[in-house]
């Protein structure tokens, strides 16, 4: 792995991370925002202790355990990924309500010209924040985005310590159950 500098990964800041998508996926996972490792590396969920890859692989989303880098692989099995907020920050308590607010309509109008199946998105306290739904929980929502349904699914951050790799992998692999009928 590559070992980044504390001010590489301060600079890291300023870029872009850009999306994994195509029309009509299957599943489009949204992150929060890119950490600093995503955003140096150019990686979605690139920070060593995210379990947002061991428990795609767990739930038979993937065949085998993907790395960071091989992310483009993810559209030849139907999926792909975004985040609420382009912003990248150290931490998700960085954001300010108006950057979640605002995502959430940028996300809404990125779904409706995606057209995926699902919308997934990591973290119920990001999707609570984006789409003004205090009482959101993990799992399916009533929310769609024309024929897009939506799933929140529990933060992959290694720093969620409500979730294990296996308690998350059981809720996402209900997605891709939901996702495949």
């Amino acid at each position: 792995m590559t070992r980044f500098t504390p001010a590489e990964l301060e600079a890291a800041r300023d870029r872009l991370v850009p999306d994994v998508v195509a029309d009509g996926l299957h599943v489009l996972f949204c992150g929060i925002n890119p950490g600093l490792m995503t955003a140096a590396t150019g990686h979605h969920f690139a920070r060593p202790g995210n379990r947002f890859w061991p428990v795609l692989h767990l739930s038979g989303f993937t065949p085998r355990l993907m790395k960071p880098s091989e992310q483009e692989e993810l559209l030849s099995y139907g999926l792909g990924i975004t985040n609420v907020v382009a912003r990248a920050t150290a931490r998700a308590d960085e954001l300010s309500a108006e950057e979640y607010r605002e995502g959430g309509r940028q996300l809404a109008l990125k779904v409706a010209g995606l057209r995926p199946r699902w919308l997934a998105v990591v973290g119920v306290t990001a999707y609570r924040a984006a789409f003004d739904d205090k009482k959101a929980q993990v799992g399916p929502q009533e929310r769609t985005f024309g024929d897009t349904r939506v799933w929140v699914l529990p933060n992959p951050s290694g720093l969620n310590a409500h979730w294990t790799a296996a308690t998350m992998a059981e809720e996402f692999g209900r997605l891709r159950v939901a996702a495949q009928a």
